[in-house]
């Protein structure tokens, strides 16, 4: 159990925050020992992609208030505080306890839950989980009711563990820059590039340019996922730094953050027929700004750096991990257009 708390802890304290983060308050009932009532107060810290990290203080008050254990959690979550539906939940604690109760106590609980997000900032969730305690070995169903708040900026910077970025250019969600700094002079591009922007071949095609960005970045495929990353020896990507470096390798300078490379080229939508591939795609974890971007390779194949590192997702619910990623598609952007 210790190196998973230990782990967990290493993921929580290293990861950026790539949607708002929270603060919840949960009550549930552990349906053992005559009825154990808990309480639990976190700190919602979001991951790459569909994960989630949450550490917490809990309370549980035994039958008559007898016993009470206080202590320490650890949560994972997967697909929690994206969209409203169920989700899948586990976690670790340990704590002491006073009155009649053990005087140390450690446990672990896994489950599933379903989760509704009335307005962009509060949610209301119902989890049902199987707990163990021990040394007492209380184990059993827990069900428990959650109530969620989001704050802050997803767009907020914060600094990437290992980055070797300087200062001025502190890595933000997905890699992005922070909102106060600028991209150097070179990184501003034109607002659309045409295929007869390039050296001396005027009579390259755009199709054969964006087949060369898209050669580019399939040539990274299994590199980890960075923040902050941008193709640097050694380094990762992050969703930004792979779109920012595989246009740079066929002379289209792209700014660093997914949400100005939203703002990029052509608006294209969210239709699939009108998709072109080396065309941007944009996404948002929240519906608000673009949190992550992608590069569409074409039959409705995508490249991205994720928290899988880069790899090919689908837009389409036959993908198991790109399907996360379609349902919050908001966007594409052609940056590459015929003349």
């Amino acid at each position: 159990m210790r190196p998973a708390i230990a782990a967990l802890a290493a993921t929580l304290a290293t990861a950026a925050p790539l949607r708002a983060q929270g603060i919840s308050l949960q009550m549930g009932r552990l349906l053992d020992d005559g009825g154990w009532t808990a309480y639990n107060i976190g700190w919602i810290q979001p991951l790459p992609g569909p994960l989630a990290a949450e550490a917490g203080a809990t309370y549980l008050r035994g039958p008559g208030s007898a016993a009470s254990l206080f202590g320490a959690t650890l949560d994972a979550s997967l697909f929690r505080g994206g969209l409203p539906g169920f989700y899948v939940v586990g976690g670790v604690g340990g704590g002491f306890g006073t009155g009649a109760a053990e005087d140390w106590w450690r446990g672990w609980s896994a489950g599933v839950g379903y989760e509704l997000i009335p307005t962009g900032f509060f949610s209301l969730g119902v989890e049902t989980r199987y707990r163990e305690m021990l040394p007492a070995h209380r184990a059993g169903p827990e069900i428990a009711f959650r109530i969620a708040t989001r704050f802050g900026n997803a767009n907020r910077p914060a600094a990437g563990a290992g980055s070797a970025r300087p200062r001025s250019r502190e890595a933000a969600p997905n890699g992005d820059v922070s909102p106060g700094s600028e991209a150097p002079r070179s990184a501003m591009p034109p607002r659309l590039a045409t295929a007869g922007a390039f050296g001396d071949a005027p009579s390259r095609s755009a199709d054969a340019i964006a087949a060369d960005v898209i050669r580019v970045a399939e040539g990274e495929i299994g590199r980890r996922y960075q923040l902050g990353g941008s193709g640097e020896p050694g380094d990762g990507f992050d969703c930004s730094g792979l779109i920012q470096f595989a246009y740079a390798r066929v002379g289209i300078a792209l700014p660093r953050r997914s949400v100005d490379q939203a703002r990029e080229g052509r608006e294209i939508g969210t239709d699939e027929e009108a998709l072109q591939p080396g065309d941007v795609l944009t996404f948002s974890t929240r519906g608000g700004p673009v949190t992550h971007v992608g590069l569409y390779m074409g039959d409705g194949r995508f490249i991205h750096s994720a928290s899988k590192g880069v790899q090919i997702s689908r837009l389409g619910d036959d993908d198991p991990y790109g399907r996360w990623w379609y349902r919050r598609w908001v966007g594409a952007r052609r940056v590459i257009e015929s003349r």
